[in-house]
């Protein structure tokens, strides 16, 4: 038992310095970007004005993102 909890140690520890060496994650493109968001619309919004408003904000965020021509962190609009 004593060796089960030493190895899930060791494997946790070198999860996290394998994080650090590697870097963040790579950032989604546009597209992921845009159907992540779209997604969300549909799953949040139940009147149809709503619903329809979310999907404008997507596209329209969809597009700036195109035009920058910069890709947006995980967890940014």
């Amino acid at each position: 038992m004593k060796s089960v909890v030493i190895l899930a140690i060791v494997l946790a520890v070198g999860y996290y310095a394998y994080k650090a060496i590697t870097g963040p994650d790579e950032r989604p493109s546009c597209k992921e970007t845009f159907n992540m968001c779209m997604k969300t619309c549909r799953r949040t919004a139940t009147e149809a004005p709503a619903a329809q408003a979310c999907q404008e904000g997507c596209q329209s965020d969809q597009a700036a993102c195109e035009r920058r021509g910069v890709e947006p962190r995980k967890g940014e609009p």
